[in-house]
């Protein structure tokens, strides 16, 4: 008997996929899945407001319900949703309008709000609520689900009505989830998504009905990224076959000049010589004229005919050649006002210092920048159980927060691999330290769905160690004129304590002079002497080492290597 393997062959859709890997999407352990749903829903409002140039208010709310479930409601004032795109953009995988774009932006895959009502239907069988409005009077609420067979949104009980209302408020009520305080949960999420975007004002309101408010630290939308176009150096053989195969350019000449940065007709030129040469080296029985014809002919060629081995030898071509680097005007940082701004609303410090490195590339073509900020003292660091505070990674990209998965990832690879004793922070686990640091990409490179960890690039861990460093430097300085200021106290406070004494007995000794005169000009010698430290002499003790030798810096010595 022959087996019929037919009979067994079935198709699969991409919501089929994430309904039994939900863990892909970060919807592992109680209180992460929780954390996942407040972070998509956040993400698409912050993402909605700022692409309409609107200063984001955002309320998050939780309630614990009888049956054990919880209900996540979250409401923005963004423009809202079109009523023709409410389904895919709620209740379609990998439907969006971020996956094509060659921009700096939070969300990627396009998988998000679907896959928040993914698991609420998976966890309760419950549809999400929404309503929407543009602000022209009309005001359209529904609620949706999804087919997972074929990937397509269930709307049920629409609604179109008057009302003057602007923004989307969405519900969704979801089982097999656990509110905590931990570092882990929602609020904690909240808190640093306010810390990397200080125009934003949150109201999170948690399961006991305790309000906290987030106040904006700032008034000013940021700039919108603009879209750039692929660098050749940061593509692959199978997607310069997809741009080429989706290209209306009449010529492969053109379509290089018009769909990639940096490729002018003289590099097209450069291409080709290249390419012949590559050629040559390959086939050495081949003729030059044989292989110029060759080349000629592929430039002339349409794109739509490019195979995998054109493509294969051109990507080859591409590493060969000099290219001037990526554009960076589509990187859009935080900024170090902004920063300084939400660090001081959020943790109160003693101290704050915030540095901002120029964009690099990775991967031969994708541009990126570091933005590094440490807090210390006050409210910085973590509480700990036994009344401690320990020095705390806040890790961010594209302004959203990275709460899991902290181990795999190139940002703390970077900051744990630092000596900080070298700046004085004697044991990171035991100060009362922040470090922010916000990777700034087109191009995350996640190491996974969940988006919560960055892969360990050489380029990022890098740059990360600098930017940190260069705040290091300045806590350092920091911590120096605490600890003179902390000596010139002590010994202020050692000859006030004879200035009194003295002032009685001098002139008795003397037989001329006012005692209460005498006391009033050693009382202001002692002040004037040990008045407080100055920027200046913290710095030039820093430079020093303990045998009053000059030190270089770290980071201009990581650099010139």
């Amino acid at each position: 008997m022959v087996y019929d393997i037919s009979k067994e062959f079935k198709e699969h859709s991409i919501a089929e996929f994430f309904k039994k890997n939900k863990q892909m999407l970060g919807f592992s352990g109680k209180v992460r899945s929780l954390t996942t749903v407040v972070h998509e829903f956040v993400t698409n409002s912050l993402d909605a407001c700022e692409e309409a140039g609107i200063l984001p208010e955002i309320t998050v709310q939780l309630e614990q319900l009888p049956s054990g479930h919880m209900r996540l409601t979250v409401e923005d004032n963004g423009p809202g949703i079109p009523k023709k795109l409410v389904g895919k953009a709620l209740g379609q995988m990998l439907a969006g309008t971020k996956f094509h774009r060659f921009m700096q932006q939070r969300g990627q895959q396009g998988i998000g709000a679907s896959g928040v009502v993914l698991y609420s239907q998976i966890t309760t069988g419950k549809p999400v609520y929404f309503k929407t409005g543009l602000g022209d009077g009309k005001a359209y609420e529904g609620e949706i689900k999804i087919d997972f067979q074929n990937n397509r949104p269930i709307l049920m009980n629409e609604r179109e009505y008057d009302e003057n209302y602007r923004g989307l408020k969405v519900q969704a009520v979801f089982g097999d989830v656990k509110y905590d305080k931990s570092e882990y949960s929602p609020f904690e999420y909240i808190k640093r998504t306010a810390l990397a975007n200080p125009h934003a004002q949150i109201i999170f309101i948690d399961p006991t009905g305790e309000r906290i408010l987030f106040p904006r630290a700032s008034d000013l939308v940021p700039e919108e990224p603009i879209e750039v176009q692929p660098h050749p150096l940061g593509i692959g053989t199978h997607d310069l076959l997809e741009y080429a195969h989706a290209s209306q350019e009449r010529k492969l000449s053109s379509f290089f000049v018009n769909t990639f940065s940096r490729f002018s007709y003289g590099k097209v030129e450069e291409t080709k010589a290249e390419l012949v040469k590559h050629m040559l080296e390959k086939n050495t029985g081949m003729l030059n004229s044989d292989a110029e014809k060759a080349v000629q002919d592929l430039f002339e060629a349409s794109p739509k005919e490019l195979t995998w081995e054109q493509a294969e030898m051109l990507i080859y071509v591409f590493k060969r050649l000099k290219w001037i680097s990526p554009e960076t005007e589509a990187l859009r940082p935080i900024g170090p006002s902004q920063i300084e701004k939400a660090m001081r609303n959020i943790f109160n410090p003693e101290y704050v210092v915030v540095t901002e490195r120029k964009p690099k590339i990775f991967r031969g073509g994708i541009p990126f920048m570091v933005e590094a900020a440490i807090a210390y003292g006050g409210n910085a660091g973590t509480q700990k159980a036994d009344g401690g505070v320990s020095g705390t990674i806040y890790r961010f990209a594209n302004r959203v927060p990275l709460l899991f998965d902290a181990g795999g990832c190139a940002l703390t690879t970077a900051v744990k691999g630092l000596d900080w004793r070298r700046y004085d922070v004697h044991d990171f686990e035991n100060e009362p330290i922040s470090v922010f640091i916000n990777f700034i990409s087109v191009h995350v490179p996640y190491t996974g769905a969940g988006k919560q960890a960055i892969s360990e690039e050489e380029e990022i861990i890098e740059e990360v160690r600098l930017a940190v460093m260069e705040a290091a430097r300045g806590i350092q300085r920091y911590l120096h004129g605490k600890i003179r200021e902390r000596t010139r106290e002590a010994k202020k406070k050692a000859i006030l304590r004879y200035v009194k004494q003295l002032s009685q007995d001098l002139p008795q000794l003397a037989g001329k002079g006012e005692p209460e005169q005498l006391e009033r000009k050693l009382m202001q010698l002692v002040e004037n002497k040990y008045s407080q430290l100055t920027l200046e002499e913290a710095e030039e003790e820093v430079e020093k080492n303990g045998n009053g030798e000059e030190v270089r810096d770290e980071t201009t010595d990581a650099e010139e290597e």
